[in-house]
């Protein structure tokens, strides 16, 4: 398989998720990621959410970590710094996902790059974008569902606000990132100019609510929080999740006159497009009602035959065994020299009908450090002088990384990190 961006030459200063799970997409379309990490490595090599570790690998840096190459540059050393520049200097993509002003007060500014590299598309991710009175506001995905109004559309009437149980926010920015670069990289085909691309938590948070936030926008009053199943505080009922007898099944779209004949409840015949919409709690609270007489399985065979679509609450053991993610290769599975065989999520889109490669597995911190920085014309002598110095990392053929034990130096300040 020819991979669509052989041959670019990309530069990750990124750290968390979103910047990473954005490197992770173009090192997937095939591209050249030089993983540049501070001395002790990334902030994702050090921590696992559910305490997930694969040996001693954080499983929240094996996810977004395949398809690049690492280097350990302190970049308050000078010679550190330079290297870096030569690195920018031979890149056509640079990501970043500092706080705005951070990469400034370093000396990487998007002036200075764009002056010793006019090709050089520049891609910021931030949690609020690069200006504005936020700009330096602590952007998470957590915080940006809520102060998005995300986290205020789900939830029960009786129950509090709830945010989404994954980094959604993260994700999209990042996707959003990498579409933006790509569009970079093929205006600067046909221009010859780089340029600077910008994408961020609260911009992605709302792209997600492209439905409801323009119903709002146009003058629309959303619904309150349901009482009963409904999910959705702008759909007609019955939207959403319900109890039966013995789990919950998710109902979607569906008219009173097939409601009726599913459910065998004449009542519901009698329902217009504009009463389910007027009584959507009564609607609801009726079709619950039915719903905890059967089991999840019987309503399922009962509705499918209706015409009615829905779908059975899933956990994750249940998600793995569906054969169509085997169709999709949604699962890769690689082994590791240090964790043993990992089981991660693929990249999600086939080309020509085929997944694509796995060509790097997630690195140690600074495995490649002596390879890259010779590539760029250093000499042996050089690299041994610069980790003397402090100004790249170890020799890692000589010490080995442990992501649990080796705690990152402290190359750059604490207010420079940002987005998860």
């Amino acid at each position: 398989m020819t991979l669509p961006l052989a041959g670019v030459r990309v530069v990750s200063l990124t750290h968390y998720l979103q910047g990473p799970a954005c490197a992770q997409m173009l090192a997937d379309l095939g591209a050249d990621m030089v993983k540049v990490e501070r001395p002790g490595g990334a902030y994702e090599r050090h921590w696992s959410g559910a305490q997930s570790y694969v040996g001693d690998e954080s499983v929240f840096y094996l996810l977004a970590g395949r398809n690049q190459r690492s280097v350990e540059l302190n970049l308050r050393e000078p010679e550190g710094a330079d290297a870096l520049w030569r690195l920018i200097e031979d890149a056509d993509v640079v990501l970043e996902n500092f706080r705005p002003g951070v990469l400034d007060k370093l000396g990487f500014s998007w002036d200075a790059m764009r002056a010793r590299n006019p090709r050089l598309v520049f891609c910021s991710l931030t949690g609020f974008g690069p200006t504005g009175p936020s700009r330096l506001r602590p952007g998470q995905d957590l915080l940006i569902q809520s102060l998005s109004g995300l986290t205020g559309l789900s939830g029960g009437a009786a129950s509090i606000p709830t945010p989404v149980g994954s980094a959604i926010v993260d994700q999209h920015a990042a996707a959003l990132g990498a579409m933006g670069v790509l569009a970079a990289l093929f205006r600067r085909e046909h221009t010859g100019e780089g340029g600077r691309v910008d994408s961020n938590l609260l911009s992605a948070a709302l792209d997600l609510q492209i439905e409801p936030f323009n119903y709002h926008l146009n003058g629309a009053n959303l619904y309150p929080r349901s009482a009963s199943g409904l999910g959705s505080r702008f759909h007609q009922a019955p939207y959403g999740v319900y109890e039966t007898s013995d789990s919950y099944l998710t109902i979607s779209l569906s008219d009173g006159q097939t409601l009726a004949r599913a459910f065998n409840d004449p009542w519901l015949a009698g329902l217009s497009k504009e009463d389910q919409f007027t009584q959507r709690e009564e609607i609801s609270a009726r079709i619950a009602e039915h719903l905890r007489q059967a089991t999840t399985a019987e309503w399922e065979e009962r509705l499918t035959q209706a015409g009615i679509w829905n779908a059975p609450v899933r956990d994750y053991a249940d998600v793995e065994a569906d054969p169509q993610l085997g169709a999709n290769a949604s699962i890769m599975s690689f082994d590791h020299p240090r964790a043993g065989q990992v089981r991660v999520l693929g990249h999600p889109v086939l080309y020509d009908g085929e997944p694509l490669p796995l060509r790097i597995i997630p690195p140690s911190a600074g495995e490649h450090t002596t390879e890259v920085l010779e590539s760029l014309g250093y000499s042996a002598d050089d690299l041994a002088r610069m980790r003397a110095d402090g100004a790249i990392g170890p020799d890692r053929e000589l010490q080995p990384f442990d992501a649990k034990t080796e705690a990152p130096a402290t190359a750059y300040s604490k207010s420079a990190r940002t987005t998860a």
